[in-house]
């Protein structure tokens, strides 16, 4: 059921372009790069998800406040099919609308058809727990980072899917499944509109959040299911920091080992420390995975 009214969705809101979402957030709502997250570098995820979707221009889009009454027709029509709860979130102007079905009484959800002056749903983030909310957000992160090198045309058949755990009515932590998704460009390939769903399911004893991947939408196939893991950035040493950030500035193996007077055999292990303790196929990888989380 839950697929099927996804797949639903997809069909019936038709996009084109993606780029990265939003443009002047961060100075609009400053408060929410310090408010949700504290400790375990759970700041810098919260500060580059919100710089990386944020900083973008809006050029004129054609017909627009009829495409965004459709839009908002389709996610109140789809939450109350899908019994969840639905935002669509309007980056350009910085606002997102909650639509809550059934399951909205349940989580203790009253706003079903409300306005909220945020384009991120901070209203919903405060009742998921701590460690799922900062694996939400890196998988986010992740998702855009896929996304780029994906053919424009194709970038709408590809959403996000995880586990989440967020409190009811009475306190306690109910599991839903969460799936993103750009949905609406602008004609200057900025991303105008975005989906996310949260619906729940049946209760699991003792099961967690996260589980988190990326799909195509399309044919169901997982293309990505680790690019939302816990990385273990404490297990760095300073060496391998710094020797991670010199891969970063475009350094080669030997200009590392001469600036930091050090043997080339020794920047080739510490290279692939680098890349086990990040779990990454290569240093190029393991330098945007540190880049996304905030250590270089």
């Amino acid at each position: 059921m839950q697929n099927s009214i996804f797949f639903f969705v997809y069909a019936i809101l038709n996009s084109s372009h993606l780029q990265v979402p939003g443009s002047r957030f961060i100075e609009q709502n400053p408060y929410l790069c310090h408010r949700i997250f504290t400790g375990n570098g759970m700041e810098h995820t919260i500060e580059k998800l919100v710089s990386t979707l944020t900083r973008q221009s809006f050029g004129p889009q054609e017909a627009e406040n009829v495409l965004l009454e459709q839009y908002k027709q389709y996610a109140e029509a789809c939450a109350k099919i899908d019994a969840g709860i639905l935002i669509l979130s309007d980056f350009r102007t910085h606002t997102c609308y909650t639509y809550a079905g059934t399951a909205g009484a349940r989580l203790g959800i009253p706003w079903s058809g409300t306005t909220f002056e945020s384009a991120f749903e901070d209203h919903l983030f405060s009742r998921i727990h701590p460690e799922d909310l900062k694996e939400r957000h890196l998988l986010e992160l992740n998702y855009f980072n896929y996304q780029k090198g994906v053919p424009v045309h194709l970038r709408r058949n590809f959403n996000t899917w995880c586990r989440l755990r967020i409190k009811d009515a009475q306190g306690n932590y109910r599991l839903v499944i969460h799936r993103t998704c750009y949905v609406g460009n602008h004609a200057n390939g900025s991303v105008w509109l975005a989906l996310c769903f949260y619906t729940p399911v049946a209760e699991e004893t003792g099961r967690k959040g996260f589980d988190g991947k990326i799909v195509n939408n399309q044919t169901g196939e997982v293309v990505l299911d680790s690019l939302s893991r816990t990385y273990d950035t404490k297990g760095l040493t300073q060496r391998e920091l710094e020797i991670l950030r010199l891969i970063a500035r475009g350094k080669g193996s030997k200009e590392i080992a001469a600036e930091l007077r050090i043997a080339l055999y020794t920047v080739y292990r510490h290279r692939q420390n680098i890349i086990q303790k990040l779990q990454t196929a290569n240093t190029t990888e393991a330098v945007r995975i540190a880049a996304i989380i905030g250590v270089i």
